[in-house]
């Protein structure tokens, strides 16, 4: 008798820069293969792959860098395992958000056509594009005079990195394409659309991205009135009942079933199971075992996500969302974010690392990151005689403006490239610490801290700072890609009977490992963190509450001057 072959999920990662594609037995959560493959375009921040030039604090991407990667990855994975169609039951998307894209009625991508391929707005605007701001503020503004009673849901201020004020800039800016396009999508529901073969009206988008990124609030009736967007911008005014039109469904419900074409081009069973996307870093919180609520997930990478469930409601100033549904099916999910962590380090290292640091590290057969974090954990906290604000891409959490910067304070002739690395680190954990005592402060408890992502995987130091300046025990999360994991369990829950789960919460609960390490705060650590985390907190207060916008005043100088730029040829 042959033994019996293993059943399989795939868990699709859409990230920054690439796709992942995770094979996991759907039995007991053990990863049987992964693969990555890079967008061919990037990140587009400075022109469109003609040359067109694109304008200060826009990031753009290529829809079909998406479906090109995913089928790569996906391909790949089932070669390397051995796997055979039949043996994969369900496909699981996690997507960067607020990431969206104009489509045509056909739901193809109108920077596909010949007519808008060298329009900015008619590409897919990623989730760290910035250039919306001022639709943001005046959405919020708007709210705030009308008293909407959703502006409460997301902390009383939106976000530039939101679908209706990156689409009230398509209309503004681009009127034209914003009136070709049948649909306004996130490019996660998107690709689940592409898998299933379906769009418009009927079509699933995720209440995770409905929820959190479009102002989607079930017991305030969905989506934003149409007086509301009428008063906001008059081209908006059908936006809901045309270019939004989709089935709200929650992550882990089934989206459909895989289309003969994507079949084909996957070597997949056609009608294998797709679930409804959810935002990346939202799928790490069943990614790392957490089902309970009142477990914050803290998703550390470039960024960083914090997450909780909670069987309440509570309204928390500058906490961008607390939907229901959002992250698992009957619990309020909670979210937090912070714009820039490990890119604060990765700029330390690309603008102010001296050669010597690099020939150092090249010496001994390091990286930057790992001589740097080797020299500041030798300091003791307080040592460097420095304090920075995290804000080198905004504040998310709790301020949620974009148009705030970085600050470092403290420096002398005896300050070294060490000491600064160190200070970012400890600006990001205080960062988190704002974010906790927010909800705490609002009556939202924070029992425990589960730590993923490659910070939290690759850097003790880093990890040991967070739990002394927090004063909490930090778990790190066993599975390393935690993402993809949670995308794996939500397709495997949306295959039903052949996933063999009954809920998420279950098969969180039997497919992922318990963390492999905790974290625990240094008393004297500590206390110096708590006289330092006061100063943090006064400079928060002063530079991101009206106390000064030199920081705005500065970028607006800057966007003055880079408009007034003429080519050095030119001047006289």
């Amino acid at each position: 008798m042959s033994a019996t072959r293993p059943r399989y999920a795939i868990g699709l990662d859409f990230g920054t820069e690439s796709a992942r594609a995770l094979l996991v037995n759907v039995a007991d959560g053990a990863i049987a293969a992964t693969a990555v493959s890079q967008y061919a375009h990037g990140v587009m921040d400075r022109a469109l792959p003609d040359g067109t030039p694109l304008g200060h604090e826009w990031a753009l991407q290529h829809p079909q860098d998406y479906l090109d990667s995913l089928a790569e990855a996906v391909r790949a994975v089932a070669c390397e395992a051995g796997a055979k169609a039949e043996d994969v039951v369900g496909i699981g998307v996690d997507f960067t958000s607020c990431t969206i894209l104009p489509t045509d009625a056909d739901n193809v991508p109108l920077c596909l056509h010949d007519r808008f391929r060298k329009a900015p707005n008619a590409w897919v605007k990623l989730w760290k594009h910035h250039a919306a701001q001022p639709q943001a503020d005046r959405m919020t503004e708007l709210a705030v005079a009308r008293k909407e009673g959703w502006l409460r849901v997301y902390g009383y201020r939106l976000s530039s990195e939101w679908l209706i004020p990156k689409t009230l800039q398509i209309v503004e800016e681009s009127p034209e394409v914003y009136d070709a396009a049948a649909h306004v999508i996130e490019a996660g529901d998107w690709v689940v659309q592409q898998l299933v073969g379906r769009h418009g009206a009927t079509a699933p988008r995720s209440a995770c991205n409905a929820g959190y990124k479009a102002c989607y609030v079930k017991s305030e009736g969905g989506y934003p009135s149409k007086e509301f967007l009428r008063a906001l911008h008059p081209a908006l005014e059908t936006l809901v009942e045309t270019r939004l039109a989709g089935a709200i469904l929650p992550p882990g419900a089934r989206a459909g079933g895989l289309t003969a074409e994507w079949a084909r081009r996957l070597n997949l069973r056609p009608g294998t199971p797709v679930g409804v996307e959810i935002i990346d870093a939202h799928a790490a919180v069943p990614g790392c075992g957490v089902s309970a609520p009142h477990e914050m997930v803290m998703v550390m990478g470039t960024s960083t996500c914090h997450m909780m469930n909670s069987r309440e409601r509570a309204f928390v100033p500058g906490v961008a969302g607390v939907i229901e549904d959002g992250i698992l099916p009957g619990l309020y999910g909670y979210e937090a974010g912070q714009a820039c962590v490990g890119d604060h380090f990765a700029w330390h290292v690309r603008q102010g690392l001296p050669d010597d640091y690099r020939k150092e590290a090249e010496a001994r057969g390091l990286n930057a990151h790992q001589l740097l974090t080797e020299k500041a954990a030798r300091q003791r906290p307080g040592q460097h005689g420095l304090v920075a604000l995290d804000w080198w891409n905004g504040n998310r959490s709790t301020l949620m403006d974009a148009n705030l910067t970085g600050l470092m304070l403290g420096f002398t002739l005896a300050t070294r490239p060490e000491d600064i690395y160190r200070a970012l680190i400890e600006a990001t954990a205080y960062g988190t610490r704002v974010i906790i005592e927010a909800f705490e402060g609002d009556g939202v408890r924070v029992d425990g801290l589960v730590a993923c992502g490659g910070l939290a995987a690759r850097n003790e130091m880093l990890m040991q700072v967070y739990a002394d300046v927090l004063a909490r025990p930090i778990r790190v999360a066993a599975a390393e890609h935690t993402s993809a994991l949670g995308a794996a369990i939500l397709g495997a829950v949306a295959a039903g009977a052949d996933g063999g789960w009954r809920d998420v919460g279950e098969a969180a609960e039997r497919m992922v490992s318990p963390p492999t390490r905790t974290f625990r705060p240094i008393a004297e650590h500590a206390a110096v963190y708590d006289r330092l985390y006061a100063e943090y907190a006064a400079l928060h207060d002063h530079f991101g509450r009206g106390g000064n916008d030199v920081m705005k005043r500065l970028k607006a100088i800057r966007a003055e001057a880079a408009g007034n730029q003429q080519p050095a040829e030119n001047a006289e």
